[in-house]
């Protein structure tokens, strides 16, 4: 399995009915889970020290959970899910059970690697940085530079 998925799944990962990003999170820790299932070799190596597993981590599993992140809505569910998911890995790379009450920022500092949602924010920025670069005519900015026309209603939206 390569690090891009082909057909049906790869666009239901970016397309989710109501317009929020759990159908991508979802997708995301499914493939940094087997991503990171082709590697435990590796990254569970004793012989390897703890930096170097957590560069490969951070290049292989990260880079393919967080590909295409910077559209996402996410909101602060989809980040703590995002959160559960790689903890999961790095405790087991470090071989840390959860009882052993290792904190898990410390456990990041042994592997040298950042916390998911500031990488998250940043290739968030970067993008929108991107975006701002961008020519007047292009679309995308269009889209992000269009004001609605007339006004909204006072008060809260109706459910529907």
């Amino acid at each position: 399995m390569g690090l891009i998925s082909t057909g049906f799944a790869s666009w239901q990962r970016y397309c989710s009915g109501d317009g929020d990003a759990d159908a991508a999170v979802e997708a995301a820790i499914l493939i940094g889970r087997n991503k990171f299932r082709q590697l435990v070799p590796l990254l569970t190596n004793r012989d390897i020290s703890l930096i170097r597993r957590g560069r490969l981590n951070s290049s292989c599993v990260r880079s393919s959970m967080l590909h295409g992140s910077e559209t996402w809505p996410v909101r602060k569910e989809n980040e703590v899910v995002l959160q559960r998911a790689e903890i999961r890995m790095v405790r087991w790379m470090c071989n840390v059970k959860v009882k052993d009450r290792v904190p898990s920022k410390e456990l990041r500092e042994r592997l040298g690697i950042d916390d998911i949602i500031l990488i998250l924010q940043q290739n968030r920025l970067r993008w929108y940085a991107h975006m701002l670069r961008k020519e007047d005519t292009d679309w995308v900015k269009k889209c992000m530079e269009y004001e609605v026309e007339g006004s909204r209603p006072r008060g809260r939206p109706k459910r529907t």
